[in-house]
């Protein structure tokens, strides 16, 4: 549970009042825990992989990017939620991406992605799609540079959704000067400060931000 935000009765009543994970979803949880150790925690919240497939049906994009893929929790969800799109993964690791492809195909999905391997401020830049709908979750400190390429991509009306915007919290604390927390913070106030997009952002698991291109 990521409701790092939320009183604990809180948060149990909210996660006992949305959609759970179906079997797929939990098996690919547990296998993630027990494969990556402490990088585990990189993986989203059940609630907000419920949160991005009803995005991305109310959306209903033809092209969707996702930067960071990790074990394809995510894109499983974002993939379940399409009708006629394709998404198209971006991550560095072919190890932890190989459990993604097996949950793809488990999935029914694997014909909606497309995965490219490398560093994704390189291989975004030779991405030539207009972009419906984007969801960044990486190293934090490249998200402004994710930000943009996907920004230059983005149809007006386009969405992104940029995970792990409140750091537990932290980056309301002007005295946590922890790395990860700065670079959020900063990305936060480019975020707000852009006059192209209209912006809310979401108490969801460590903080989650829409960004409407206006």
């Amino acid at each position: 549970m990521k409701a790092y935000l939320l009183d604990p009765a809180v948060a149990q009543y909210v996660f006992a009042h949305s959609t759970p994970p179906d079997p797929l979803l939990e098996e690919l949880a547990k296998e993630t825990a027990e494969s990556t150790g402490d990088a585990a925690g990189m993986q989203i919240s059940p609630d907000q992989g419920t949160f991005l497939t009803m995005i991305t049906q109310l959306v209903a994009p033809q092209v969707v990017v996702e930067v960071g893929t990790f074990t394809g929790y995510s894109s499983v969800c974002i993939a379940r939620g399409l009708s006629g799109g394709h998404l198209h993964c971006f991550d560095v690791s072919e190890e932890w991406t190989s459990v993604a492809r097996r949950y793809w195909e488990r999935a029914g999905v694997a014909d909606r992605v497309t995965l490219t391997l490398g560093p994704a401020l390189e291989t975004l830049t030779a991405f030539d799609q207009p972009i419906d709908l984007a969801f960044i979750d990486a190293d934090k400190g490249n998200y402004p540079g994710y930000y943009e390429l996907v920004m230059e991509r983005l149809r007006p009306g386009g969405l992104i959704l940029a995970d792990n915007t409140l750091r537990r919290g932290h980056v309301a604390d002007p005295a946590h000067d922890e790395t990860t927390t700065v670079e959020i913070r900063q990305f936060n106030d480019l975020v707000i400060e852009d006059p192209r997009v209209t912006v809310l952002m979401l108490p969801v698991a460590d903080g989650m931000t829409m960004i409407r291109k206006n």
